[in-house]
């Protein structure tokens, strides 16, 4: 496997230690939508950087497969899946700690990275 491939696992495991901090002070099994409903501060954040981190993976695997798919050079591809890792690690902790700006900033790298392996020469 190549680095970006693992970068892919890394991306999916993602919304689930996100999930995992937003229950970490409790959670209702019986009715996790109620919950979820009522979190608030640190832990609705982490809710919220969990939905965003699920819908961030399609075009993130999708860029990688495309890339190597076109036999770019997987020096660069590894490269842009990795910057999209540390994005988004800096993405969730901004989301946590609420620094809104720096949470769109990142946002928008990480895009940038996944949109960046459509384009490659």
């Amino acid at each position: 496997m190549t680095v970006a491939e693992y970068c892919i696992l890394v991306a999916c495991l993602l919304p689930i230690a996100c999930a995992w901090i937003a229950k970490s002070r409790g959670f209702d099994n019986h009715n996790p939508r109620q919950w979820q409903a009522g979190l608030s501060g640190w832990q609705a954040r982490a809710h919220a950087a969990q939905l965003n981190s699920f819908e961030v993976l399609p075009i993130f695997i999708a860029g990688v497969l495309v890339a190597e798919r076109a036999l770019h050079a997987q020096a660069t591809i590894d490269g842009l899946a990795i910057a999209f890792i540390a994005t988004r690690l800096g993405y969730i902790t901004a989301y946590l700690t609420d620094k809104a700006a720096l949470r769109s900033l990142l946002w928008l790298a990480g895009m940038g990275c996944c949109i960046a392996m459509f384009f490659m020469r």
